[in-house]
C-alpha cells in the first residue's frame, strides 16, 4: 500500500481554495486540477509500505505528541520543474516540530527523511506532458491577485494511503491522530 502523512484541510480553507480553483480553471487548459477531497498539507510521504511496516507506523505514529498546530495558508506559487500550481503554508514552530516528530517516529520502522527542505504546499493542480510549462505560463496570466485564506488550527494528523489512477490519485484516510496531547 502506498501511504503519505498529512494534515487535513478545514472546511472553511477549502471552501477559499475552491472559489480560487473556479475562477482559475478553463476548458482545454492542459491542467489536471485537485478536488477538495484531496487538498493536504503532507508532513512525510512514505511511499510503498508492507502491512507489517504499516503496523509499525501506525504504533510510532500514536506516540508522537505535538500540540495543536496553527496552519495559515500563504498565497499561491509554482513548481515549475514538476508541473505544479499550489497554494503556499506558511511553516510555524509547531508545524516544523510536528514534521520532525512525525520522521522521528517513521525513522523506527525504517524510513528516511527526504533530503529536501521541508515546504509544506496544497497541491491544486498540475500540468503533464511537454506543454506543461506553456498551460503554467498561461494560468500565471490568469492569476491577478494574491489569494487569502482563513488560518485554522489543526487539530488532528492523518495516515493517508494512496490510489493511483487514470484520472489523478485518490486519497483514502486509514488513521487519525490527535493534536495537542503534549
Amino acid at each position: 500500500m502506498r501511504l503519505f502523512i498529512g494534515i487535513p484541510l478545514a472546511a472553511e480553507v477549502k471552501d477559499g481554495l475552491e472559489k480560487l480553483v473556479r475562477k482559475l480553471q478553463s476548458d482545454g487548459d492542459g491542467l489536471r486540477w485537485g478536488s477538495p477531497e484531496s487538498w493536504h498539507i503532507t508532513l512525510q510521504f512514505l511511499g510503498e509500505t508492507s502491512e507489517a511496516t504499516y503496523g509499525c507506523v501506525v504504533d510510532r505514529l500514536r506516540d508522537v505528541t505535538s500540540p495543536a498546530v496553527p496552519v495559515r495558508l500563504d498565497g499561491t506559487g509554482f513548481f515549475e520543474r514538476a508541473g505544479v500550481f499550489f497554494a503556499g503554508v506558511n511553516v510555524s514552530a509547531e508545524m516544523r516540530e510536528l514534521e520532525k516528530r512525525v520522521i522521528a517516529a517513521t525513522m523506527e520502522c525504517g524510513f528516511v527523511a527526504e533530503d529536501r527542505p521541508f515546504h509544506p504546499h496544497v497541491t491544486l493542480a498540475r500540468a503533464k506532458g511537454e506543454n506543461r510549462l506553456k498551460a503554467l505560463r498561461r494560468l500565471k496570466e490568469r492569476l491577478n491577485e494574491d489569494a487569502k485564506f482563513p488560518a485554522f488550527t489543526a487539530t488532528e494528523f492523518v495516515l493517508y494511503q494512496v490510489f493511483l489512477g487514470a484520472g489523478g490519485s485518490q486519497y483514502e484516510v486509514r488513521e487519525r491522530f490527535r493534536l495537542g496531547n503534549d
